[in-house]
């Protein structure tokens, strides 16, 4: 009897000490990047267009962001501000497009691994970059290897952290994607920034066809972690790294080029169907990485953790967001050695968008063509309805919608974003705003010389001097890479 008892005592002590090691085990991290995912295109959001299941089940029971905005409305910059918790030109060279992440910067990936994570990606990590010329042997988001394959090598004694970058909601699409996954083209909530046409709306169902391909695709990622009983010890965090593809929206600072969702999911101990709608950058992801890992830090980044919302110990985080955007593509003239971009600056309160074109003498959208290369306004993405807006832009339904899209802007934007969501109307002019305009003026330039800007005072023309490691022009249906 003695020794079934003593037995039993180990085996219960068993039980406990290992239900103790898993309570207290650093929680895992999963981190989904959507390439081009604008607000608020997600059932999560309200949003009738679309259907995503996966992502509302998360949503339910996890945090969602309703005033999330990218640092810098273009891929490579806005991993890399991801990366690293910094304004994107506090990156120098990272600051543009198939720009340089200096390999010395401190990564939330590398704090990461040296306090005892595993890391990798899959898909798309920190990108697009030419990582052979850069002095990097594996890419800022962490070695490339397949998220299956991951999971079942780490075993689960080991904290990890994922970088899950899918492409889908990028270009190219394939036409008819949209009608064919049952999406009705002629019903949905097309953005007010483009002209109403049967081809527009199936380019825009396309785009919706593929953000349910991510969200079916985050249902397997979710399997995957519970068959191997990890998900409930894993934070999920789900965004995209800037707005949709189309003119006025990816590469600008409208709120359809950097609105962006987020949403956090870790029922264990963060809040659960949750809507907080106080200002988030996400260069707050850094901190809260580290937080979340609960690793100390002090070196200088400009991201705020959101650790505190979470867990329900605040509502308030930003009380406004600052934006900015410097080269994206090759997309204008050749000047000297480099290919200029596009300098912008704003600031998003909850009330409106304050924006300064800071070479107003360029175009937004890149020159209509550049002698001797493929490029055809080059920094809006090729497609479906960049060609129709070309082909018709004389058409008096189209002709709005394209100076919009494609054309010189004035040296300051200032929209109501309540009256005017799609950012249509500009009262930078409007005697009434004058005093509202002035405010903002003033704490955007604050914001420019407190973090340093190069910008500042109208400087920062070796901006467009840093050197393009790889060469991609975009042409009225596509991208072309030359080395």
């Amino acid at each position: 009897m003695k020794k079934i008892f003593a037995l039993l005592s180990i085996i219960l002590f068993s039980i406990l000490n290992f239900s103790s090691i898993t309570i207290n085990k650093k929680p895992n991290i999963l981190f989904i990047l959507a390439d081009d995912w604008s607000y608020p295109f997600a059932g999560f959001y309200g949003n009738k267009d679309l259907k995503t299941p996966n992502l509302d089940a998360l949503a339910k029971n996890g945090v969602v962001f309703d005033n999330a905005f990218c640092a810098n409305p273009s891929c490579t910059p806005s991993r890399g501000s991801i990366l690293t918790g910094k304004y994107s030109h506090n990156l120098k060279e990272g600051v543009n497009l198939v720009g340089k992440l200096d390999p010395n910067e401190i990564t939330y990936t590398k704090e990461l691994r040296k306090n005892g994570y595993a890391v990798a990606h899959d898909k798309k990590g920190w990108a697009p970059a030419r990582l052979d010329l850069l002095g990097y042997k594996e890419n800022p988001a962490g070695p490339k290897q397949e998220f299956n394959r991951f999971i079942d090598s780490i075993g689960t004694d080991k904290p990890f952290c994922f970088w899950w970058g899918t492409n889908d909601p990028h270009r190219p699409y394939e036409i008819g994607f949209g009608t064919a996954s049952g999406i009705d083209s002629s019903k949905i909530n097309l953005p007010k920034f483009l002209p109403d046409t049967p081809e527009i709306r199936g380019d825009v169902a396309d785009y919706f066809a593929e953000i349910q391909r991510m969200d079916k695709e985050i249902g397997e990622l979710i399997a995957k972690l519970k068959a191997k009983g990890i998900f409930e010890n894993t934070i999920i965090v789900v965004t995209g790294d800037n707005g949709m593809p189309f003119p006025h929206a990816k590469a600008n600072l409208y709120d359809y080029g950097t609105r962006v969702p987020l949403l956090i999911s870790y029922p264990r101990e963060f809040k659960k169907n949750i809507h907080n709608d106080a200002f988030v950058n996400l260069i707050d992801l850094f901190p809260s990485f580290m937080d979340f890992a609960s690793i100390p830090f002090n070196h200088k980044i400009d991201g705020i953790s959101l650790l505190p919302i979470l867990k329900g110990k605040k509502t308030n985080h930003r009380n406004e967001v600052y934006l900015e955007r410097e080269r994206h593509c090759m997309a204008r003239a050749q000047k000297g050695n480099s290919y200029p971009g596009y300098p912008m600056r704003a600031l998003r309160t909850k009330d409106f968008l304050y924006i300064q074109n800071l070479r107003p003498d360029r175009n937004p959208a890149g020159d209509e063509t550049i002698a001797g290369t493929p490029s055809e306004y080059g920094d809006v993405d090729g497609g479906r309805t960049k060609a129709y807006m070309m082909d018709h832009k004389a058409d008096k339904n189209v002709t709005k919608y394209f100076k919009m899209g494609f054309e010189k802007r004035p040296a300051e934007e200032l929209y109501d974003v309540k009256k005017d969501p799609y950012n249509l109307i500009n009262l930078a002019t409007n005697p009434g705003y004058k005093t509202t305009k002035y405010s903002l003026k003033t704490k955007l330039e604050t914001w420019m010389k407190k973090t340093n800007d190069p910008r500042v005072n109208g400087k920062g023309d070796e901006i467009d001097a840093y050197e393009t490691y790889d060469k991609a022009w975009i042409t009225k249906w596509d991208i072309v890479f030359w080395q």
